[in-house]
């Protein structure tokens, strides 16, 4: 006979103090001794909670009421911060943002790897906040997710239809986006067209249930000179979209360098096994980084639709710097890039040193 599992009612605490944060944006809170993890916490914060998981060595909740507000905590920027996943930490100060990341670390060399090591040196954080990222993938659905926590609840297709993220834990349902703040303009505003185009146009958005819909993913990457490549994911060939939607884009951004199409008639995302078919351009963005000594010439690097490339090329260069540096290469070194995916770390380095060995 099978057990029969026994659901436990949720234990309410009051006055919580938030003490700490963890790994993927989660809060600490330890009433009694007890490990709790919370979502959108900010250390400081006093709160009532709801613990409504129980695990052998930690729990979890969720924040009921807030009773003191931490001098840690900020106002997020973003208007769906909560809602799409995106960005755990945004109600957090960046320096204390950046304080309890190091702080993850040592900790996990402390608790996990119990090893000796020297003084770690601050985090150099990211000089941009915002506009950072130079891909961004979103999701057409023809069931959005209602910003006060509902699904739709209209039989009109198109108020039901979304283009943006999706919800977390929620393979069907996508969070409409009106802003986000993690790409540089005019990102935005080529979602908002591609978003109103197929409205106006009546395109079938995808169906994640049954399978089926015309409309699929729009991918947007850049480079650092304001560069965009637009790439255009549909479930099958269609007019509107070659010879109407992509022109429009054509015309209305300049900054669109490159343009692809992309048919999927495949049951899951995955697009790198699909041909890509440029219509405007060249089927890459090219992205520079400086180079680490005077007098030689700045990396060029060639980043196509599925090219694996650091999404923040700020802070890439900056941490390739800072590890060019702290290496004090003299040219005479063998140097070997472990886990090279693409192989712009070996690259950075290899000008300066005897050999390169990168592995995969």
């Amino acid at each position: 006979m099978a057990r029969q599992k026994i659901k436990r009612e949720p234990e309410y605490i009051e006055n919580v103090e938030i003490v700490d944060a963890g790994a993927e944006g989660m809060s600490v809170a330890k009433p009694e001794g007890r490990v709790v993890f919370i979502p959108f916490g900010v250390p400081g914060d006093v709160v009532d909670i709801e613990v409504y998981k129980r695990k052998k060595n930690f729990y979890e909740g969720k924040i009921l009421n807030f009773k003191k507000l931490s001098d840690k905590r900020v106002v997020p920027v973003c208007q769906h911060f909560g809602l799409c996943g995106g960005c755990k930490w945004q109600h957090m100060d960046y320096q204390w943002q950046t304080y309890y990341k190091q702080k993850q670390v040592k900790d996990n060399f402390d608790r996990i790897g119990k090893i000796e090591y020297p003084e770690i040196r601050p985090i150099l954080g990211c000089e941009k906040q915002f506009a950072y990222r130079n891909k961004l993938e979103y999701t057409f659905s023809n069931r959005k997710w209602l910003t006060d926590g509902a699904p739709t609840g209209t039989h009109d297709e198109d108020a039901c239809k979304g283009l943006g993220f999706h919800l977390p834990q929620l393979f069907d349902r996508v969070v409409d986006i009106e802003q986000c703040h993690l790409q540089a303009d005019p990102s935005n505003d080529i979602r908002l067209f591609v978003r109103r185009f197929t409205l106006e146009r009546h395109l079938p958005y995808y169906n994640f249930r049954a399978h089926e819909g015309l409309m699929r993913n729009l991918v947007i990457r850049c480079n650092s000179k304001g560069e965009f490549m637009v790439i255009i994911v549909i479930g099958e060939e269609n007019a509107i979209v070659r010879h109407e939607l992509i022109p429009a884009l054509e015309m209305a951004f300049p900054q669109i360098v490159s343009l692809l199409l992309v048919i999927n008639p495949k049951l899951n995302d995955i697009i790198n096994d699909l041909p890509f078919e440029c219509l405007k351009g060249e089927p890459y963005l090219i992205e520079t980084m400086k180079s680490p000594r005077p007098g030689y010439d700045d990396l060029k690097f060639r980043i196509g639709p599925v090219s694996f490339f650091q999404t923040n090329v700020y802070q890439a260069e900056r941490l390739y710097k800072t590890a060019f540096d702290l290496a004090e290469v003299q040219g005479d070194e063998l140097m070997y890039d472990l886990y090279t995916g693409t192989g712009t770390i070996a690259q950075y380095f290899s000008r300066f040193v005897n050999k390169v060995v990168g592995i995969g």
